[in-house]
Parts: structure tokens; C-alpha cells; sequence
């Protein structure tokens, strides 16, 4: 990316990079050596420090290859996440030996297996445990150990939730042991088996004490998995710690659970795929006038009851954006495996998820891609639905138009009462459609299911598309921050 201006742009992308353990190699240039640190041109060396694993400038042009072999190190080598290597701009202009180039060896990933002991001491508590629970984090996702995952469940009949970063980890849509996710709000199923766990078995997670993050209840044994030693005992006092990666780490719990349990095929207890789906089938009758209402304007909470029915998730890839739309389908949209949707907000700037919708397309192009998103998140960053476009990379945008931010309530209410501050407005299928992609506009409960058909078939042959769905301003959320 370009100094200066360019970098500077970036910086809000990769604190979310940081925040959500993204492996990214970030190469800014930088100011000319003579003018470095002077005040006030942007400094990237210093400015990323903050949200980046490692840092560092390529002052002479035989440090590159050096540079680079640690960068990537970093990037691949524990918890993930971005590493930064700055050019400055007379460096860029200069000649590298290129017997330097020609010898360098591309970095190994390296993993590392947990203490057998502490193994064991977690799978005892495990079995000792009344109403165990595994709590899945994104780390799960990055080990690609969702089958090891699955296995552990199937084989002591745990019951399953994910962080937002985790969710995907395992299918929502069709394992029996799947309680959906927990963030700042949660399904019903999360809420009854986390307060009545007496043991969370967290792996792959950093525990982390955040306003997107489900909080642990007092009073719990909690054995935690990870492969940064930064997240061990950090936002709780951890009865268990496990330092290993997730895949490797699982692995050797399921081995060790086998050993203990001799010939049983499983530990004995209590029906959990039938108390999920009875807790489950209470929850959603409670929520059914809403996500199936006819009322106008539309309910947002019938959108989101409308795309599942209407497009299977092992076929797409969802994603959400800040505010509303993240507190209304993160309970109750059901992935169907591994990345079939990017959860992400421990740095959650309004705009982020319509970028990664179009990298998820990028990276997935047989997915139908879909991004969920508001008013203020289609102000921040909707013209790079033009990006997109120009592209070649047919994503689709829902917008729940209700224009006003109605996550701010209360946040605002002072303002809004002597400014309304909280009002936006725009025709966003009209700038999509400027834009040349495909676009409608939704005013009826009855015809959001046949539009989102229509939109997934512009994707299919090519074309970008929009809906514009206007819809009320919905207070209600399911389980919001219950355990604080």
C-alpha cells in the first residue's frame, strides 16, 4: 500500500485482522529514510505496533529476504494474526542481490502437541463433570480441527457452543449436540446449557473478557485450550490451562478420554441431543410471531427466517456487519460447517463485513456470498459495492433499512432527542444499481423470499446484487449480555 494516506486508510482493517487473529501480511511503504520519524508524516513501524504481532523496516535492501522469512514466521507460527514489513520508498528504488532471493526457504507452519499431564487433568475433570460444555472459539477454525472437534462431542455426548469468531466450527444446521452462538446476545439453547454448565471445557478460545463476548457465569470449572500462553488465566482464573494447538491438543483428549473409558463407547449420562432439541424447539415458539410476522414495515427478525428457509447454508457463505444486523442473526442463523459463515467484532468498525464478503467470494467463488448489513454500515463503506462490481465478484448485500441506528438507543438519546442524530436515509438499491449491479427494494413481508431468490440468481450469472428491505426498528434481542 501506498505511505502515508494509503496505511493510514488500512488501519482500521487490520486492528480487526488483529482483534480476530487473522494471518495477514501487511507491506506499507514507508517515508524516505531521511525524513523517517519526522514529524508529522505517519509512521507505520510505530503506528501498527499496537495491532500487529511483529513489526519491522527493511532499512537496506539485504535485509529483505531476513524480514520476510520472519514475518511470515509470525504470521504462521502460534496464534495467528498480522505482521507488518515496511519499504521506505528509497529502499523500494534499489537493487537486492539476487543470490539473496534464489536462497530463501519458505517458512513451516509448527505445532505443538498439550503436557500429557495436563491432558489427563482435564479429561478427569471432563468425566467428573455433571454438565460439561465444550465452548468452541475461532482458534478451533484456524487448526481446521472441526472433525476433532465433532469426535469429542459424539464421544462424551457434550453439548457445543461457539464464539462469534467460532461459529461454523461445527454445523448448527444438522449436529444434534450444536447449541448455536453465544456474543453479545445468544440463542436460547446457549443461555440454558451455559447457566446450568458446571464445567466449560473452552478450546480455541481466548476467553477474553469483551461487550461481544459471552461471559463465563461464576462459579464454573473452566479448563481452557490455547496455543498463546497470553490466553491462559488472562480474563479468568483458569482451574485447568492446556498451552497446545487446538487440532493436536483435541486429539490427544479424545485418545486419553478412550484410555479412561476403557471399552465404553461413550460416557453414560443424560439424553443431551434430546434436552437441545426440546430447549431449542421452547425457544424458537417464543420468537416465531417475529421471525414469521407479516407486519410492515418489515420486521428485520423475518428476513432472517425468510433467507434461511430459502437458501440451504452449506451453500453459502454469511456474514454480518456491526450493530442490528449482528445482534439479530447471530442467534438464530445456523451454519452448516466451516466458514460457511465470518463471525468477527472484538473490533467491530460499521462497514467491515462487506469487505470480507467480497474476499469470501474471492476465496470461495462457487458460494452464494452473502453480507448483512445496516444504513450507518452501508454509509461507512457502500460504494465499495463498486469494488465488487468492477471485480468480477457477484456478492450479495441484504440491507435492513429502518433508517435510523436503533442499536443506539440508548447511547444516544440526548442527541437524538435534540439533534436526531440517529436518523440515515439514502436509496441504496438506487446507488447499487448506479453502480451496475443488480437491485430491488423490498416494502412487504411477502415478497422477501422470492427476492432473495431473485438476487442469489443475478450472482449465479455474474452481476453484484442488492436488497434494499425496509424494515422497522426492532428493540428486541435475544439473551443480550445476561451473565454480566
Amino acid at each position: 500500500m501506498q505511505y502515508g494516506p494509503g496505511a493510514e486508510n488500512a488501519f482500521a482493517g487490520v486492528a480487526t485482522a488483529y482483534a480476530d487473529s487473522t494471518p495477514l501480511l501487511l507491506l506499507p511503504m514507508g517515508n524516505p529514510r531521511d525524513r523517517d520519524g519526522v514529524r508529522p508524516l505517519f509512521s507505520s513501524v510505530k503506528s501498527f505496533a499496537t495491532v500487529t504481532k511483529s513489526v519491522e523496516q527493511i532499512n537496506v535492501p539485504e535485509r529483505t529476504v531476513d524480514a520476510l522469512r520472519r514475518a511470515f514466521a509470525a504470521i504462521k507460527i502460534g496464534r495467528p494474526g498480522p505482521a507488518l514489513v515496511e519499504l521506505p520508498l528509497d529502499v523500494a528504488a534499489q537493487d537486492i542481490d539476487p543470490a539473496l532471493v534464489e536462497a530463501y526457504q519458505p517458512v513451516q507452519s509448527a505445532r505443538t502437541q498439550a503436557d500429557p499431564g495436563d491432558v489427563e487433568r482435564a479429561v478427569k475433570a471432563i468425566l467428573k463433570a455433571e454438565r460439561p460444555l465444550i465452548l468452541a472459539g475461532s482458534g478451533v477454525l484456524y487448526a481446521e480441527a472441526s472433525s476433532e472437534l465433532q469426535r469429542l462431542a459424539e464421544l462424551l455426548k457434550l453439548p457445543v457452543m461457539t464464539t462469534m469468531g467460532g461459529k461454523s466450527a461445527i454445523s448448527e444446521r444438522r449436529h444434534p449436540l450444536a447449541l448455536g452462538s453465544g456474543s453479545g446476545v445468544m440463542s436460547g439453547t446457549v443461555y440454558h446449557f451455559l447457566k446450568h454448565a458446571d464445567l466449560v471445557f473452552a478450546v480455541g478460545s481466548s476467553l477474553t473478557r469483551h461487550l461481544m463476548v459471552t461471559p463465563i457465569p461464576p462459579g464454573k470449572t473452566i479448563v481452557q485450550v490455547s496455543n498463546d500462553p497470553a490466553d491462559l488465566h488472562k480474563s479468568y482464573p483458569v482451574d485447568i490451562a492446556v498451552l497446545g494447538d487446538a487440532k493436536l491438543a483435541l486429539r490427544q483428549v479424545i485418545d486419553c478420554t478412550r484410555d479412561v473409558l476403557g471399552r465404553r463407547a461413550c460416557k453414560d449420562g443424560r439424553d443431551v441431543a434430546s434436552e437441545i432439541k426440546h430447549c431449542r424447539a421452547s425457544w424458537l415458539e417464543t420468537w416465531t410471531p417475529k421471525l414469521t410476522s407479516n407486519e410492515t414495515p418489515i420486521n428485520p427478525y423475518r428476513v432472517i427466517w425468510d433467507f434461511m428457509q430459502t437458501v440451504p447454508p452449506s451453500e453459502a457463505i454469511v456474514t454480518h456487519d456491526s450493530g442490528n444486523p449482528r445482534y439479530e442473526i447471530m442467534p438464530f442463523y445456523q451454519s452448516d460447517g466451516p466458514r460457511t459463515y465470518l463471525g468477527w467484532g472484538k473490533s467491530h468498525q460499521l462497514g467491515t463485513g462487506l469487505g470480507l464478503c467480497i474476499g469470501a467470494k474471492l476465496a470461495a467463488p462457487d458460494k452464494f456470498c452473502v453480507h448483512f448489513m445496516g444504513d450507518s454500515a452501508f454509509g461507512m463503506t457502500g460504494l465499495d459495492f463498486e469494488t465488487a462490481v468492477r471485480a468480477g465478484l457477484p456478492i450479495c448485500c441484504i440491507v435492513l433499512k429502518n433508517s435510523i441506528m436503533a442499536v443506539e438507543a440508548n447511547h444516544m438519546r440526548v442527541s437524538h432527542e435534540k439533534y436526531k442524530a440517529r436518523l440515515v436515509g439514502g436509496d441504496y438499491a438506487d446507488i447499487a444499481r448506479a453502480l451496475g449491479g443488480w437491485a430491488e427494494r423490498v416494502e412487504l413481508p411477502q415478497y422477501v423470499a422470492p427476492a432473495i431468490m431473485r438476487a442469489r440468481r443475478a450472482t449465479e450469472e455474474g452481476v453484484p446484487a442488492l436488497l434494499e428491505i425496509i424494515t422497522s426498528e426492532e428493540p428486541e434481542y435475544s439473551y443480550l449480555r445476561p451473565f454480566q
